[in-house]
């Protein structure tokens, strides 16, 4: 199968491009930077393209299979458009060539409901501040991103994790199509369900959550790894 990654040099591009490779498929690794990229192989192309550049976007996706959408940014308190405008001429470009298959990443938080079973000062205190303040912008733009995704006609999937930390491997994670128990997503987890999500298509024009529940950190050690360490999204590339 031959896959576009867009946002392919952050933290979760890069595992996706690495799993899809691992599994034998074909995939174009879409980064601002390609000379900075760190993984070769001969089923890994590697493609300069700019998402906020609609026509860097359609040469990327001109011929291939299925889309996965691995944008992010940090946290920050300006406007962030790199969601909704780069899914933009995702599915502009995909439209036009005929590629019907897209994934794409936002936040479990996007479902507008808390954590089964989550304490108290966790859904009134903790989890607000982090959307309504330190990821306002962030969660502003992925809800307009979701928003375009929907009204298209492709055969789309949104799949929103939990917080995102690294772990070493893929582990026995769950999935739902509303919100799950739990906080956190390993990347190594929410990349394997991105993938399958596009080589399977379990779930078509539906919002799918991924939780890891094995070795997963405390809520404060994800902050300040995390959302302060600038990895908090995923990456333009």
């Amino acid at each position: 199968m031959n896959i576009v990654v867009f946002g392919a040099n952050g933290p979760t591009g890069r595992l996706v491009v690495e799993q899809a490779s691992a599994a034998g498929h074909t995939v174009a690794a879409v980064t601002r930077r390609p000379e900075n990229y760190p993984l070769r192989g001969s089923r890994v192309r590697v493609v300069e393209a700019d998402v906020y550049d609609p026509d860097a976007v359609e040469r990327a996706v001109a011929g291939q299979d299925a889309v996965i959408s691995a944008l992010g940014v940090p946290y920050s308190r300006d406007p962030v458009s790199v969601y909704s405008t780069g899914i933009t001429h995702v599915t502009q470009a995909m439209t036009k060539h005929g590629v019907r298959r897209l994934v794409a990443v936002t936040s479990t938080v996007l479902f507008g409901t808390p954590a089964p079973g989550e304490r108290l000062l966790f859904r009134k205190v903790l989890e607000p501040a982090v959307v309504r303040f330190m990821g306002r912008t962030v969660y502003e733009d992925m809800r307009r991103m979701e928003e375009i995704v929907c009204t298209t006609d492709l055969d789309w999937t949104v799949v929103r994790p939990g917080g995102l930390f690294d772990a070493g491997a893929v582990s026995d994670y769950e999935i739902g199509l509303s919100r799950l128990p739990g906080r956190y997503t390993a990347r190594a987890d929410l990349a394997h369900e991105l993938l399958r999500q596009a080589v399977e298509g379990p779930h078509l024009r539906a919002y799918v959550d991924v939780r890891t529940t094995e070795a997963t950190p405390s809520f404060f050690d994800l902050i300040r790894k995390e959302a302060f360490s600038g990895k908090a999204g995923g990456a333009r590339g």
